[in-house]
């Protein structure tokens, strides 16, 4: 299984509004509920007035599209990353998985991951 490592920054927050997110950025998740707005996205395009906020995240994606009917996917990528005491924050989009990691573990990460057999990129 083929891994791509991203490319940028990325922060972990909360923020008050859908408004305060801008949705023309180049790359962001954002996930709501009765509770909360979260949003992952590129340091550079965080808003200024969060309601928290982590900085210092980067990850990668798992490459390709993934079937709905693939089990356990996410779950041995974190279990590897668990037992090598890597926490991550997970993200799913429609076609594939995200795995942010803390900025100083993305190393560790991918050369545990490529111990494993994974393609790292």
């Amino acid at each position: 299984m083929e891994l791509k490592r991203l490319s940028h920054n990325l922060t972990v927050c909360k923020v008050k509004s859908i408004k305060d997110i801008n949705l023309d950025a180049e790359f962001f998740f954002i996930g709501k509920t009765d509770e909360e707005i979260s949003l992952v996205c590129i340091t550079e395009d965080a808003p200024a007035d969060t309601i928290e906020r982590e900085d210092g995240w980067n990850g990668f994606r798992i490459q390709g599209i993934l079937e709905f009917s693939m089990i356990g996917i996410l779950s041995e990528l974190s279990t590897i990353l668990a037992e090598n005491e890597i926490g991550i924050f997970a993200v799913s989009t429609y076609n594939t998985d995200y795995i942010l990691v803390k900025s100083e573990n993305i190393e560790k990460a991918m050369s545990v991951l490529k111990e494993q057999g994974y393609q790292v990129n």
